[in-house]
């Protein structure tokens, strides 16, 4: 495994280096800090931009709390990790970092909308870019029906595609995904599992945490199995998996009689080695989903969370264009904003005037005060004679004194 581990950091040494940890250690201490479990034990491992890594282990190996050191939420007892070349506890790069946790901690009183707008906010998204994302994001998980309900009355999955949408509101560099799939029906795993794929292919860096070995199978170019604290294995899935040792044929599917004659040629080659002919099959979940497409095309009816197929519109922009479009809704916000204030110094001014009439009015003998009694008191149909004004000022004039 040690061989494998270096060939791999050998291709990857002309990538940016995403996360890197050295000598990462963590110890658990008791109330007296004497030292209660080495949850980490001294691990070197770095991952690489556009690389879509599974990090594997049985219950109590570490996996979680590397991933806790990775985003800051625990500090190291020895070693470091860098995050983007920087401390995980330097906020600014919080911005760039997507997190979906083993269980969503979501806010129950706020519906689904709610908390997409929530999320977006405290990463500074202006209003119209919140709520932009945040009906794409329900589309492509599937709950724009729900998008006005409550969180606490969602099940657990559909808590879980909540989870999934607010860890990507921010279009973030790095996604840590913890249990990506639980408690998601297999439609909603494969959504999930196409939609990390797309990740990778715009350059992003997905971390995942799994017991579903299936969906790490299927999704991830490399793993890093833990036990006891300690990297056990690493490497690429094919290096890790391909059987050096054993060769597969694919051919089209043969009649009884060529294959008899195939089977014939290659045990009188392979003399006393054994071999086998079988057909291929499918995976669970190929079945699966097409027995499920095979319902949508006959137009059965489900009350059940159905992500449309699409991609959220943002995930998928280049570079260029979300910056034209962070533009345009900057110059929407200052010509809002410029209207709104012209618009409050307006309302202070007619107050103000309103205030002076009144004073003026008040100021006058009590005769010509009965004869403007039905005057209206914003001013706009006063009509006092110069005499009365001259005298008005001037007691008004007294008072300022």
């Amino acid at each position: 495994m040690d061989t494998l581990k270096q060939q791999d950091i050998s291709v990857n040494t002309e990538k940016e280096i995403i996360v890197e940890a050295v000598g990462l250690t963590k110890i658990f201490k008791d109330f007296w800090g004497r030292p209660k479990a080495k949850a980490v034990n001294d691990i070197d491992f770095s991952i690489f931009k556009g690389e879509i890594i599974g990090i594997l282990g049985p219950n109590g190996s570490g996996k979680s709390t590397t991933i806790k050191m990775m985003l800051g939420l625990l500090y190291p007892s020895a070693g470091s990790v860098k995050v983007f070349s920087k401390s995980p506890k330097d906020v600014k790069i919080k911005k760039h970092v997507g997190y979906l946790p083993e269980e969503s901690y979501l806010y129950k009183y706020l519906t689904a909308l709610e908390t997409l707008d929530f999320f977006g906010s405290l990463f500074n998204l202006s209003k119209p870019d919140r709520r932009r994302r945040s009906e794409q994001l329900l589309d492509m998980v599937g709950l724009t029906h729900a998008a006005n309900r409550p969180i606490g009355e969602f099940s657990k999955g559909m808590a879980r595609r909540i989870g999934i949408a607010q860890a990507m509101i921010n279009d973030p560099e790095l996604l840590i995904l913890d249990e990506p799939t639980s408690g998601l029906d297999p439609l909603g795993c494969k959504e999930v599992k196409d939609l990390i794929k797309l990740l990778k292919s715009r350059g992003k860096t997905v971390i995942i945490c799994s017991h579903l070995l299936s969906d790490v199978e299927y999704i991830c170019d490399k793993v890093m199995i833990m036990y006891g604290g300690k990297i056990r294995a690493v490497g690429a899935l094919d290096d890790l998996l391909t059987v050096s040792d054993v060769n597969t044929f694919s051919v089209p599917a043969l009649s009884k009689v060529e294959s008899s004659k195939v089977l014939n040629i290659l045990q009188d080659t392979l003399k006393n080695k054994k071999v086998e002919l079988a057909h291929p099959k499918k995976t669970l979940e190929e079945f699966f989903i097409e027995v499920v497409k095979q319902a949508e095309v006959e137009k059965i009816e489900t009350a059940g969370a159905h992500g449309s197929g699409n991609i959220a519109d943002y995930l998928t922009e280049d570079d260029e264009v979300t910056k034209n479009n962070l533009i345009l809704e900057e110059l929407t916000d200052i010509k809002t904003e410029k209207n709104d204030k012209d618009q409050d110094e307006k309302i202070e001014e007619q107050i103000v005037n309103k205030n002076v009439n009144k004073s003026l009015k008040d100021l006058l003998p009590q005769q010509e005060k009965e004869e403007l009694n039905n005057i209206d008191i914003d001013g706009n149909e006063v009509d006092l004679n110069d005499k009365s004004i001259q005298q008005a000022n001037e007691k008004l004039k007294d008072l300022l004194k």
